[in-house]
């Protein structure tokens, strides 16, 4: 529910939201188009306001001028003028001012002196301003203009008083009041403010603005010279300011005034008018969001809650929504997700627990079945079989063929399987039978039927193949109670099954710790050479013949800092199975290399062979290693012999030939080592480029006359010499032995008879003081 009101929400919200938006843009708008059209219509009022506030003085001026003309013009007020009759005169001028009702009529003198005047207020020395004020004007061509008088202001014009030469001065003029400034407010519908400065007396102000604006026009600094827009009270005025005279310490200006608050009054109902329409928009827009929201919000309500259940792995929820628009077509789409999202799941469980190859179950399905028949506390037995030739197999008919063989092997061995009993691929060639119900001594008779099913060659393309199959058995509760144990001793009586004739072995007590002990030794033979523990010793080679020894054998010693002196036979296979063995060649190749160069220094050269693994013969890099290293230490490369085995090279015969060529053109011996133990035909033997054989040990370790070995043995330095080969018999351990090899004419002898392994320090020690004693074996 507050998922869904949200989602209302939010939809009402953007769409309220919009409204405003576009309400309140409209609202800005018509705002500022108002005040522009009544900016625009003030100024024109206070154009038009400034044009009538003159042409009203012009029509008082002109009034002003016709009546003094008259005056000027009279016969018996120039008479009494003429004669000084001052009393004449006055009445005259009270008389004519009376009227047109002049505020003020007087008669000046030229030289600018008051005679007469009908307001008391005009001091002498507002008459000399006058008559100056006149005199300017009179150059100017003005008639009528505006002048303060003590504490009024009037509108005066003036005429010459002529008999016929000029005698005197005639001034009229009307008071601009508050009634002026009244009656011109009427006429425009403008405030008006007249202010006239003068020296030496205050300022005077008639305006039409109420008092408190007034005093707060009279109280800011440059009030007459201020913006054209002015807050007064709680007024905004458009002001318009006219200078209408400026003389010699004098000025009088009119400041019009326009209410913008008053005129922006009249649009105070399209402003109400405006908010109604925004109400009733804001109002009609919200019941339409929230019913949007509501016919969109339910279906995703619906989809959320399915969704919530697939989640949760019900992927059988019922999703009934009937529309055509595009919520219908997503809850199509959400159906169709929901079972492509359960097929992929099974499929994928499926495949979290069985091989993909096969089909089999794998190792994680095999412990679960294996756990759950231990907790049933149901005797059961493992069958752990591993293909031993499968590597070759996989080389010989590529990795398809190998999936088929496998595929073909997987059905064989499901067919074997009684009620109950299951098979699984646990890793790579490995396979597991789980018999339930069967203790180990049932479990033998299983394995041997598996194997002799397995035995029959299987049909890979137009290509039978024979898998060389070896079987471990561990069973619950005998050999463990944890199926992890029980797997691990399976395998681990599958490796030993592979050195029994039988290839099948049940587990033996006590495997564990020797388990354990070459997991730690395949775990640290990669880091033996680098952190110093390999070390080399060598064995003496003794020339029969000659009765000297020239050469030796570089044998490879591990010193573990636990376990001690690991012999080579233990670990050698080791390095072999897990892919280490190169790592130690190339140390033993840089070790050797080193070693003749520190004895050529002193004075000791010796020809050294080393064993090169079947890893080693199928890298073509390795003559440019060898190379680039003689070249490193500065060691002839006649010094080095490396031995190999016919095996190694009936792996791959191709690229292990060219390796042996490679490093015959680098000047290396090459030697054959454990002759006669292999697979490989003389023809094969024809093809290598190497120089000498090696009589395997068991051939030479117990020589005698009369037995089998001494034909074979003879035989062979007999054949080998025909092909130009030396030969070289190791195992040497009876003196009997090593007579009847230089009977035959035998070329190297090695054994313990002439020595054992030694250090280097000490084999170094050992040929200086055995130079020449070895001659004695052979005579």
């Amino acid at each position: 529910m507050m998922l869904r009101n949200s989602f209302q929400a939010r939809i009402a919200g953007v769409l309220v939201l919009l409204l405003l938006v576009v309400v309140g843009a409209l609202y800005v708008a018509v705002q500022a188009a108002t005040n522009a059209a009544v900016r625009s219509q003030a100024n024109e009022q206070l154009e038009v306001g400034s044009l009538v506030f003159q042409r009203l003085l012009e029509m008082r001026g002109s009034q002003l001028h016709d009546a003094v003309q008259v005056l000027a013009a009279d016969f018996g007020f120039k008479d009494a003028v003429a004669s000084g009759d001052a009393e004449t005169i006055r009445s005259a001028l009270a008389n004519h001012g009376a009227r047109i009702n002049a505020s003020v009529v007087m008669m000046l003198s030229l030289d600018g002196r008051l005679e007469v005047s009908t307001d008391q207020q005009v001091s002498e020395q507002t008459a000399k301003r006058l008559s100056a004020q006149v005199v300017q004007r009179q150059r100017e061509g003005v008639q009528i203009f505006l002048m303060p008088i003590a504490d009024k202001i009037y509108l005066l014009v003036q005429a010459t008083v002529t008999a016929p030469l000029p005698i005197a001065r005639v001034m009229m003029g009307f008071q601009v009041d508050t009634a002026f400034a009244a009656e011109l407010r009427e006429l425009t519908h403008l405030d008006l403010t007249l202010l006239a400065t003068q020296e030496g007396a205050a300022d005077i102000w008639i305006s039409t603005l109420m008092p408190a604006e007034r005093e707060q026009l009279r109280v800011a600094v440059g009030g007459m010279n201020g913006d054209a827009i002015r807050v007064l009270g709680s007024q905004q005025y458009l002001n318009q300011n006219l200078v209408l005279a400026v003389g010699d310490g004098f000025e009088v200006r009119v400041l019009l005034h326009k209410s913008l608050s008053q005129a922006q009054l009249a649009f105070a109902p399209l402003d109400q008018k405006i908010l109604l329409i925004a109400l009733a928009a804001l109002t009609a827009s919200l019941a339409g969001a929230l019913l949007l929201a509501r016919t969109v919000s339910q279906p995703v309500q619906q989809l959320a809650g399915v969704a919530e259940r697939v989640r949760q792995g019900d992927y059988e929820a019922e999703l009934d929504l009937q529309r055509s628009d595009e919520l219908g077509q997503l809850a199509k789409a959400f159906k169709a997700m929901q079972h492509g999202i359960a097929e992929r799941e099974r499929q994928l469980a499926h495949n979290a627990l069985h091989d993909p190859l096969t089909g089999l179950p794998n190792r994680t399905l095999a412990l679960e079945r294996l756990g759950s028949a231990i907790t049933a506390q149901r005797s059961t037995a493992l069958i752990y079989l591993g293909i031993g030739n499968f590597r070759a197999v996989n080389e010989s008919l590529g990795p398809e063929g190998g999936d088929l063989a496998l595929q073909q092997m997987s059905r064989r061995l499901q067919a074997t399987l009684r009620p109950g009993d299951s098979v699984a691929r646990i890793i790579g060639d490995e396979f597991l039978l789980l018999l339930e119900n069967t203790d180990s001594d049932s479990a033998v008779g299983i394995a041997d039927k598996v194997q002799q099913l397995l035995l029959k060659p299987l049909r890979v393309g137009s290509h039978d193949v024979t898998l060389d199959c070896r079987i471990g058995i561990a069973s619950y509760p005998v050999d463990g109670n944890a199926p992890e144990d029980l797997l691990r001793r399976a395998a681990i009586a599958m490796q030993d099954a592979a050195g029994l004739a039988s290839h099948l072995q049940v587990y033996q007590r006590g495997r564990d710790d020797a388990q354990q002990r070459q997991i730690r030794l395949i775990r640290d033979l990669r880091h033996a050479a680098s952190k110093g523990e390999l070390l080399l010793h060598y064995q003496p080679k003794l020339d029969i013949a000659a009765g000297l020894v020239r050469q030796a054998e570089a044998l490879l010693r591990w010193q573990h800092p636990v376990l001690g002196m690991v012999s080579p036979g233990e670990f050698i296979p080791l390095a072999e199975r897990t892919g280490s063995i190169q790592l130690l060649t190339a140390w033993v190749i840089e070790e050797v290399s080193r070693q003749l160069r520190e004895w050529a220094g002193r004075g000791l050269r010796v020809q050294v062979s080393l064993n090169i693994s079947t890893e080693d013969l199928i890298d073509p890099q390795l003559p440019a290693r060898v190379r680039q290293l003689l070249d490193t230490y500065q060691v002839p490369a006649q010094q080095l012999i490396f031995e190999i085995t016919e095996s190694g090279v009936m792996l791959n015969p191709e690229v292990a030939l060219q390796v042996l060529h490679g490093l015959r053109e680098c000047g290396i011996s090459l030697s054959v080592d454990d002759f006669g133990t292999g697979y490989s035909s003389l023809a094969q033997l024809k093809r290598m480029p190497v120089q000498e054989l090696k009589i395997d040990q068991s051939f030479i370790r117990d020589l005698d006359d009369a037995s089998e070995d001494a034909v074979i043995v003879r035989s062979t330095i007999e054949m080998s010499h025909s092909l130009g080969l030396k030969v070289v018999a190791e195992g040497v351990e009876f003196e009997r032995s090593l007579q009847l090899l230089g009977r035959w004419q035998c070329d190297i002898a090695q054994g313990y008879l002439i020595s054992r392994p030694l250090a280097a320090k000490a084999f170094e020690t050992w040929m200086a003081q055995h130079v020449h004693a070895t001659s004695s074996l052979v005579h």
